[in-house]
């Protein structure tokens, strides 16, 4: 079999059953409402929000890729078949994905590029945690010196408007 036909293979492969045609690549809106709903769908705006920024923070950062759908899909960084699992609709991501695709931003997530669920706990000295929100933790990496929030902060919601 010629070798561009084992790519488009692959790639039909990769991408079935997640909705996306094999011959047309995402949009960032649908990246980001993928990173959304897979890592904060049930639970408020500002979660969602929280997630969207971190999403953009990565972009605009040089140690990740420099766009939505790349950050995204980068392996083993959001839930797992992000870019390939089935989404029922969902208004309410829609909408956050295009405010924060529009330039919102959570208010309190400031720098983090990464975060976790609120109920895990990290034995790592280098995690300045910025906002507890929508169910996850967020947080930037930091020199142990710098550290000034090794824990999580009490959840906080209703920051972002509805």
């Amino acid at each position: 079999m010629p070798p561009a036909l084992l790519l488009l293979l692959a790639a039909a492969l990769a991408l079935g059953g997640c909705g996306l045609r094999p011959d047309r690549r995402a949009s960032a809106q649908e990246c980001m409402e993928r990173a959304m709903y897979f890592e904060s769908f049930r639970s408020s705006r500002d979660g969602l929000v929280a997630v969207g920024s971190v999403v953009m923070n990565r972009v605009a950062s040089p140690a990740f890729p420099d766009t939505v759908c790349g950050v995204v899909s980068q392996p083993n960084q959001f839930a797992s078949g992000v870019m390939r699992n089935e989404m029922r609709d969902a208004p309410l991501v829609r909408e956050a994905a295009a405010a924060v695709l529009r330039g919102e931003r959570h208010p309190l997530v400031g720098g983090a590029e990464f975060f976790h669920a609120a109920s895990y706990r990290a034995g790592y000295d280098n995690m300045h945690y910025t906002v507890t929100t929508g169910g996850n933790a967020f947080y930037e990496r930091r020199r142990p010196e710098q550290v000034t929030r090794p824990v999580p902060p009490p959840p906080v919601e209703g920051l972002t408007p509805a």
